[in-house]
């Protein structure tokens, strides 16, 4: 398989939410709000829990995202901290990633930290196409009930390396995060021969292929479970998860918590990765509760 050009990538990505959200309409997005519906989630949150969202097509995932922004919503309140993932979309980002991976030193890494609104220095966070979906449930919700939202955080980890407590920054957030509900994103699981998986071990996202999809993402659930932040920084190399720095970060912060999946989607890649099937992400709506 061909080198990544994740410049170009990036583009794609871009052009295909755009496509995505246009296509969508207010309609489609107040069915995905209504959907969200399904769950009650804010109590969770109000008891110092974390709920995680996928960022994957929009019409496939809508309705996870949208249970999320009910669930801040209802909760009451006055702060939101959001932990999001940050993608690798420059091969210096990808190659430090990789180092880490192999037990290099982060902290010589430039890419190693926070970053986020309000924090100067790096911005990649700015050109990410992460929380595209978010912010449009968010507004759209916030507008149909016509209230006057709850402060929104934004911040952008990257290169926990299993060390989340190191990264620079991480008391500030602390700081937020006592004052905060928190939720955090994750596409949890990419395969496929779009993602470097060869033919014999690729299968397709059917009821067998969702349900081996949702024993890796629980795997690594139980891994963050018992703070082993090195092994679950390594479960999300294996699984294709981009949330190796989101999820230790938010695990650090909120202590000994138990997940589960609450509901399974997913997102055929295909045509972004320019593979053919099966090039697929899984989208997992995650509840994490304190214990």
């Amino acid at each position: 398989m061909a080198e990544l050009d994740r410049v170009q990538l990036q583009k794609d990505i871009y052009a295909l939410y755009t496509r995505e959200h246009a296509e969508l309409g207010e309609q489609g997005t107040l069915e995905h709000l209504q959907r969200g519906r399904e769950w009650h989630l804010s109590g969770t949150l109000k008891a110092g829990g974390v709920l995680v969202f996928p960022h994957a097509g929009v019409k496939d995932c809508g309705y996870q995202i949208a249970a999320c922004v009910h669930a801040c919503l209802d909760s009451g309140a006055d702060q939101v901290l959001v932990i999001s993932v940050l993608h690798a979309f420059t091969e210096d980002m990808e190659q430090a990633r990789r180092r880490v991976a192999a037990g290099g030193d982060f902290t010589k890494e430039p890419s190693w930290g926070i970053q986020g609104p309000g924090i100067p220095g790096l911005d990649d966070y700015t050109r990410d196409h992460v929380l595209i979906s978010w912010h449009h449930f968010w507004d759209a919700e916030v507008k149909r009930r016509g209230i006057r939202p709850p402060k929104v955080i934004e911040r952008f980890p990257y290169l926990a390396g299993g060390h989340p407590e190191q990264l620079p920054g991480i008391e500030d957030l602390a700081a937020i995060a006592k004052d905060s509900v928190i939720v955090s994103t994750a596409d949890a699981f990419h395969h496929g021969l779009g993602y470097g998986d060869s033919l014999e071990n690729s299968f397709d996202p059917d009821e067998a292929g969702l349900r081996r999809a949702q024993e890796v993402i629980e795997d690594g659930i139980r891994i963050l479970e018992k703070g082993d932040y090195w092994g679950y920084n390594q479960h999300c190399v294996q699984a294709k998860s981009d949330a190796r720095d989101a999820g230790q970060v938010f695990r650090y912060l909120r202590g000994p918590m138990t997940g589960r999946v609450i509901d399974m989607s997913y997102t055929d890649a295909s045509e972004l990765y320019k593979q053919p099937p099966p090039t697929w992400v899984a989208g997992a709506l995650m509840e994490w509760q304190k214990v």
